[in-house]
């Protein structure tokens, strides 16, 4: 677990796993959101796959607002106070624990990823309100056990979590590990915990959405996959879907164009 003081200290080190000739989801979904936490290789690839599917900046701008009305959603209209952010990528504008704890201040909220440019910026997400609490956990997507012991640290288990898997199980390329980590995850969470996702899918996103994934596959990191909205339903196995249950994330409680990508949230009964 990276704590505040921690950060200085290992920002040299993580800083050496960085290639900056090598595009990396993370500083890409940066670029699309308008950050400037990305290299030249990033830009390129990012532009790249603009031009060969134009709606790639509104899917990413999509997926922040689904995130944003699903945590104003669970903590504020559920009562939800610990949140659990696997992949959470590079800090912007209305993180979790920001949205969170503007609505309850002591919410709690661990932030989950392996990448070194997220590393580097931990200190931003480590910010809290002097009520909450909001911490680091340097740890793969792969590693659901990693993450349960690591976020122990923040988090009480025996009461309700969200789970946030946003635009992260897309990096997980064999599905049977994928629905085992999530089974693993969802597993470890009581009752009255939710799993949030969002997910790419040819289905909504059509030829050249595939055409862009490949291109991805061959020029940046790490390699995605789509998987189709059965594949994606089976994630939520055994919960209770929130109304309206899985869809484009950009119809998810609200009314904006498609985008090629589903969403969707389900409480653990």
């Amino acid at each position: 677990m990276v704590q505040p003081g921690d950060v200085d200290a290992r920002s040299a080190s993580e800083t050496s796993r960085l290639d900056p000739s090598v595009a990396h989801n993370a500083r890409v979904w940066n670029y699309w959101l308008g950050g400037k936490d990305n290299f030249e290789s990033d830009r390129m690839v990012g532009e790249r796959i603009r031009s060969m599917f134009p709606v790639i900046g509104e899917v990413a701008r999509a997926d922040r607002r689904f995130l944003a009305r699903v945590v104003r959603h669970l903590a504020g209209d559920l009562g939800i106070r610990q949140f659990l952010d696997v992949g959470t990528g590079l800090p912007t504008a209305d993180n979790t624990h920001q949205l969170a704890q503007a609505i309850a201040p002591e919410c709690r909220v661990v932030y989950v990823d392996n990448d070194p440019m997220v590393l580097v910026h931990a200190r931003a997400l480590l910010t809290s309100s002097p009520e909450g609490a909001t911490a680091y956990l340097d740890a793969d997507v792969h590693r659901p056990g990693r993450i349960l012991s690591g976020a122990r640290a923040t988090l009480d288990l025996d009461r309700p979590v969200a789970v946030m898997m946003l635009g992260i199980l897309n990096f997980v390329q064999d599905t049977e590990e994928a629905f085992e980590i999530v089974r693993r995850l969802m597993g470890a969470m009581p009752a009255g915990s939710h799993l949030v996702l969002s997910h790419p899918t040819l289905e909504l996103g059509g030829a050249a959405n595939e055409a862009a994934m490949a291109f991805w596959n061959e020029h940046a990191a790490p390699p995605i996959r789509a998987r189709t909205g059965a594949e994606i339903s089976r994630f939520f196995a055994g919960l209770h879907p929130v109304t309206p249950g899985l869809v484009s994330c950009a119809r998810w409680r609200a009314d904006e164009p498609v985008v090629p990508q589903y969403g969707g949230v389900a409480r653990k009964p």
